[in-house]
């Protein structure tokens, strides 16, 4: 017969059993996380100096004794990237919340079933599709390469993010709030706009944020719609580097300078998507609080 004792030792054993393979979990996910972190940090960190933020692209010059010099900084990359990102959020924006807002709102209707529908399927389409997409209808379409193409690219894969994050913290709004401005005689729309979106604006910035740190890293749109370019230019319809190009450019050539640079320009775009995530959880924790 089981006494009380023998089945409280039991419960405990399977508590420190399920808690173990829980911290393993833990530790085996976390291990290649802080390798490819280490590693970049290691390769990268020699890098970073004035002239890696200051200076653009420079040809590699061979010495008389043979080493390969200074192949300038990735100024033009920052810039494109910047500009490139910037110009993506802001089509993204407007979409991707007054979608969320329609969605979150309105969730029996039959169009918001089919957006809803589209957006995880958007959500989940591998980004070199959209670069695709983008290079058809907009590249071959102007003859041209360009950074506003990169950007609409960009855009596309930002909306689904922002949408179905705003749907789902507008859904956290309480009713009895919507129901008191309902009972001011406030209409829909404006109860919309002055109680349910400011209460939930935090939250709509931590999709926002989501969605920056999703495109700042991504390369295969880039690829095909922006393809890069050696010197520092703001012209939205002409070629445009970007951080994310020289990373790829950089990696496949023989110059140990340039190389250096790849790892530097990684590291870099790895601390910012790491910064923008870490400043989500703080925010996220925050509103919970």
């Amino acid at each position: 017969m089981i006494t009380q004792a023998t089945n409280y030792r039991r419960r405990k054993l399977v508590d420190y059993g399920m808690r173990g393979l829980t911290i393993g979990a833990t530790v085996l996910a976390l291990i290649p996380l802080v390798l490819i972190l280490s590693y970049v940090v290691f390769r990268g960190a020699g890098a970073l100096n004035i002239a890696f933020f200051t200076q653009a692209y420079e040809p590699p010059v061979v010495g008389l004794d043979g080493e390969v010099g200074n192949a300038g900084g990735v100024l033009h990359g920052i810039i494109g990237s910047l500009i490139i990102v910037g110009i993506a959020l802001i089509m993204a924006l407007p979409i991707g919340i007054l979608a969320g807002v329609f969605l979150a709102e309105y969730p029996s209707n039959s169009v918001a079933t089919v957006v809803r529908f589209c957006t995880d399927v958007l959500s989940a389409a591998p980004s070199i599709v959209i670069g695709v997409a983008a290079y058809v209808l907009i590249v071959q379409r102007t003859h041209q390469f360009s950074a506003l193409a990169g950007s609409v690219a960009l855009a596309v894969l930002m909306v689904p993010v922002i949408t179905r994050t705003t749907e789902e913290i507008l859904k956290l709004v309480p009713h009895t709030m919507r129901e008191a401005a309902m009972a001011l005689g406030a209409p829909k729309w404006w109860q919309t706009l002055t109680v349910v979106l400011p209460t939930a604006m935090s939250g709509i910035m931590t999709g926002v944020l989501l969605a920056f740190a999703r495109a700042t890293g991504e390369t295969a749109p880039l690829l095909l719609t922006v393809l890069g370019n050696n010197n520092v230019s703001v012209k939205l319809l002409e070629p445009m580097a970007a951080l994310p190009l020289l990373t790829y450019k950089y990696t496949d050539t023989p110059f140990p300078a340039q190389n250096t640079l790849a790892w530097g320009t990684a590291l870099v775009l790895t601390l910012l998507v790491l910064t923008v995530n870490l400043s989500v959880r703080w925010a996220t924790r925050s509103r919970t609080k």
